[in-house]
């Protein structure tokens, strides 16, 4: 019976034909891709549990648990197991970080409050390892996002607090990228709200 990387290999090996057929050179394919980098998302490693400690459940459309076994525990844990699986993983790649996973010392330290230098360790980290990062706010998970609404809450305060909180992300993600040498992508993701309500309409409308 053949050995698993002897199935892999003969079946790589039946695809290369099929795509050569193709006009498609499938190392040519695989060389291209080993220098693109793959920006890995920090919350693979900890089913976007994060170290912030807020008592707040995972809200706002996230659709884990949280709690699934072996997860990291704390920031060294979580740099752990990415150095594990950067290292079985081909080419050189990023990290993608939620504003819930810095390092606040054990105090609390509000969301529109967060500084790069909350994020030192992941930076030197990402450093170390010669990889840039990428970056996100984290418009989820939190007392001013137990309604679903975030920057477009009816509620001035609440707005102002998720507009600060996007203005220090965009501005960490800047110090990011000029210690690391590599331009730090700061991507918002906050419209579970307006699918949840389209959605609701739509379900209304055609019943």
């Amino acid at each position: 019976m053949p050995t698993s990387s002897t199935s892999v290999a003969q079946s790589y090996k039946l695809a290369k034909e099929r795509y050569a057929e193709l006009g498609v050179d499938t190392e040519a394919a695989m060389a291209k891709l080993a220098t693109i980098p793959i920006s890995l998302h920090c919350w693979q490693g900890d089913d976007v549990g994060g170290f912030e400690n807020t008592g707040e459940g995972l809200s706002g459309g996230i659709a884990v648990t949280g709690n699934y076994p072996g997860k990291a525990r704390t920031p060294d844990e979580l740099r752990a197991d990415l150095d594990k699986a950067l290292s079985l993983i081909p080419g050189k790649h990023r990290l993608n970080l939620h504003a819930f996973y810095g390092e606040f010392g054990g105090k609390k330290v509000e969301r529109n409050e967060i500084r790069p230098e909350h994020f030192a360790n992941w930076i030197d980290w990402a450093k170390s390892n010669g990889m840039g990062m990428d970056f996100n706010p984290t418009c989820f998970a939190h007392p001013l996002a137990a309604d679903g609404f975030t920057l477009s809450n009816a509620k001035k305060e609440v707005r102002d607090f998720w507009i600060e909180h996007c203005i220090a992300s965009r501005e960490i993600g800047a110090a990011m990228g000029a210690a690391l040498g590599s331009p730090t992508v700061t991507t918002s993701g906050f419209l579970m709200d307006t699918k949840t309500l389209l959605s609701i309409a739509w379900h209304h409308a055609s019943a």
